[in-house]
């Protein structure tokens, strides 16, 4: 539980959403209610940055103002506003230019972030691991760069290096404990060094992939937007202990663990990043090393929280973000989660269509979603044989316990004699190895 004195020392927001009247609107929702939505959003995106919201300011325009975003008597509201409730910063739903974050700043004099530059900080916040950190700087540069001309604060604000906890205000996070001067061509040389470092990670990571497609396992990897429940979901399937947090984007670098399906048969479980709308281009970039779960994945759990009223729009953001990394139309299963929240008659209208519902948190349908990942992982059927082993040969013994089942085993000659029931791929591998296999 939070101390009063913890609270009180968060950084005070006041958020700043912008619609469009003439903007394509989401089904369902009157205007003016879907920015409301989106400021709802960036509340909690704000909150898991560390602020305390203090207010809001909602603008309905016909276009946007490409000097300031919002106009100048809007400014001057905003300004007002930040006064009275004292807040130290404020946050715009809607990306900014260069040169409307310069102006904005001038007008209110506050310091000004954007929605992007709240979600990297977010990302600066939670990341744990080299690989997580050095992909967080990356972004972040790539945001900063075209902001330098006329921005001179720009880099003087990245105080401390991602995820040690130890930095400024929100969208102060920065990339490293050195400030970096605003000189482009030294912003371009650490954007290489930063290239060059995440390469070499994803080097390990694809050496440490193909050690474990050296065993064969079919792989499975959770998707979904953020906040879904995947994690809760990932920990009930593996008995692992990935962080469960309500913060957006607790979960950055990906978790691997192994998961046993009801034939016996064993997957690759991978946790992911979870998704957002107007996720930052520089983002999905820089998390390539990340996402490779994903692309590698032979089913994708796309996972859904089924008690949230704008569970359509998020799972339309979340094709999106496939799309992008290329895996659409890769074999994918549709899971609604924390069913736990809907009334009797909400879970009654629920169509199924091949989905699978269940409640991560109570562990409420589990079983049913292992039995669907077996069967849409059926490329790889189990078959039995017999096979001799040198006594000696206890890795492949160990290999089909692990693998498999072991039906019997028994001494003859000085060799093992075992009948298992394992994949066929692993089955056609022994067979190379041991041609002795009856």
């Amino acid at each position: 539980m939070k101390t009063t004195q913890a609270v009180e020392n968060r950084e005070r927001a006041l958020l700043v959403g912008v619609g469009l009247k003439r903007e394509p609107r989401v089904p369902g929702l009157e205007a003016g209610e879907f920015e409301r939505e989106r400021l709802l959003e960036l509340e909690e995106l704000a909150r898991s940055a560390g602020a305390a919201v203090v207010g809001s300011v909602v603008q309905m325009r016909e276009r946007i103002d490409p000097a300031t975003l919002v106009g100048r008597g809007k400014l001057d509201e905003i300004k007002t506003e930040a006064r009275m409730r004292a807040a130290a910063v404020v946050i715009f739903d809607r990306n900014l230019s260069p040169v409307q974050l310069r102006n904005v700043e001038e007008a209110t004099e506050c310091r000004v972030i954007d929605r992007t530059q709240l979600i990297l900080d977010i990302f600066a916040r939670h990341a744990r691991s080299r690989e997580g950190q050095l992909q967080v700087e990356l972004a972040q540069l790539n945001y900063l760069m075209p902001r330098l001309t006329g921005h001179g604060q720009a880099m003087s604000r990245l105080g401390g290096r991602a995820g040690s906890g130890k930095q400024g205000g929100i969208g102060q996070r920065g990339p490293g404990e050195q400030k970096l001067e605003t000189d482009r061509r030294r912003i371009r040389d650490r954007v290489r060094t930063v290239k060059g470092a995440i390469e070499r990670v994803r080097l390990q990571r694809s050496v440490r992939r193909q050690a474990r497609q050296a065993v064969p396992l079919g792989s499975v990897a959770l998707v979904g937007y953020t906040n879904t429940g995947k994690s809760t979901l990932f920990n009930a399937l593996s008995g692992a202990r990935v962080l469960v947090s309500s913060q957006m984007f607790a979960t950055l670098d990906p978790t691997v663990r192994v998961v046993d399906l009801p034939s016996h048969r064993r997957v690759v479980l991978s946790d992911t990043v979870g998704f957002i709308r107007d996720l930052p281009p520089g983002l999905i970039a820089a998390f390539r090393a990340t996402l490779e779960e994903v692309q590698e994945a032979s089913l994708v759990l796309h996972v859904t929280d089924i008690s949230s009223p704008h569970h359509e729009e998020q799972d339309a953001e979340v094709e999106k973000v496939l799309n992008e990394l290329g895996v659409a139309d890769r074999p994918r299963l549709r899971v609604l989660n924390k069913i736990d929240r809907l009334a009797p008659e909400q879970l009654a209208a629920l169509r199924h269509n091949g989905k699978v519902l269940l409640s991560a948190l109570r562990g409420d349908g589990l079983d049913t979603l292992l039995a669907r990942i077996d069967k849409e992982m059926n490329v790889d059927p189990p078959v039995r044989l017999e096979l001799s082993l040198p006594v000696a040969d206890g890795r492949t013994l160990a290999l089909l316990h692990d693998r498999g089942r072991v039906l019997r085993t028994e001494v003859r000659d000085s060799h093992l004699w075992v009948e298992a029931e394992i994949p066929e791929s692993l089955a056609r591998r022994l067979q190379a190895d041991h041609p002795a296999i009856g």
